[in-house]
């Protein structure tokens, strides 16, 4: 995994580079040959988190070229599995659905070992009852990574997207519930459930008066593990059709689906809902 990384994280630092010249493919030898991933690459030291996350930027197509646009931005949560994965999954939704095209971020930790710290950032509070690295993630979030990808990027800070698969659906219900217009689009894919209620985050309590215009997505794989499933159908019911939510909710039952390895059809499904495609 760590060959994966370091040879994904030299793709986008020497992007600078015109990939279509014989000279790029000479320095950058078979990284020139994935476009579909083509963008830039940073390390950010967190201050709110103490820690350091691998930050993998896909830029869309005609982005050079378009100098004047802004773009949608996709923040992929677990980066180190859902970068690689959703980045190229965005383009084909572009050219076979007309899906808007989009910045992509990845945030990685640069392992799936010890330093991945998912199991405490993605968490309020923790299996044995202490406190958890929520708060301190959404902070890096908020006051530190949007930031910079806005300072540096030509992006939309209207169609910011929050996507996360597992635990990290469960951080993306908890971002959805404390910052509901942080962001327009929040998906949350088989969230995990939260200590100590078992429930998924956010069901039961008040939200916050302010309206938004956003939507958030929750998918269910109906062969998600049992637990699970049976919490988001539970959240389907008592919490989707709820009035007082700040955003639009909308549950997405995926028949046939898994825990992870449906997730390319969970991001088609609630991408074409938070950004539709333009009239034909």
């Amino acid at each position: 995994m760590r060959k994966l990384m370091l040879f994904l994280a030299s793709l986008f630092c020497m992007t600078a580079v015109p990939s279509g010249t014989a000279e790029a493919q000479d320095e950058l030898g078979p990284l020139a040959y994935l476009p579909a991933l083509a963008g830039d690459y940073f390390a950010l030291d967190s201050e709110a988190t103490e820690s350091r996350y691998h930050i993998f930027v896909r830029l869309p197509e005609g982005y050079a070229e378009q100098s004047e646009k802004t773009w949608p931005v996709v923040y992929l949560l677990d980066g180190d599995s859902t970068f690689p994965m959703l980045a190229p999954q965005h383009l084909f939704l572009h050219y076979d659905e007309r899906l808007p095209e989009a910045i992509i971020v990845g945030i990685a930790y640069g392992g799936f070992g010890e330093i991945n710290r998912r199991g405490h950032d993605f968490r309020p509070v923790l299996e044995g009852g202490g406190e958890g690295g929520s708060a301190a993630f959404l902070a890096m979030l908020e006051g530190e990574l949007i930031p910079e990808i806005e300072r540096d990027y030509r992006s939309d800070p209207g169609k910011r997207i929050l996507v996360g698969q597992s635990r990290g659906g469960s951080f993306v219900l908890y971002a959805a519930v404390e910052r509901p217009a942080l962001f327009h689009g929040y998906v949350a894919s088989n969230p995990g459930r939260e200590y100590p209620g078992r429930e998924l985050y956010g069901m039961g309590q008040a939200m916050a008066d302010a309206r938004t215009d956003g939507l958030l997505v929750l998918a269910s794989g109906s062969r998600d593990r049992d637990y699970l499933r049976g919490t988001a159908l539970e959240w389907a019911d008592t919490f989707a059709t709820r009035t007082d939510l700040p955003w639009r909710a909308q549950f997405l039952d995926i028949e046939g689906g898994t825990h992870a390895a449906s997730l390319p059809e969970v991001y088609r499904r609630a991408m074409l809902l938070i950004l539709p495609p333009p009239p034909e």
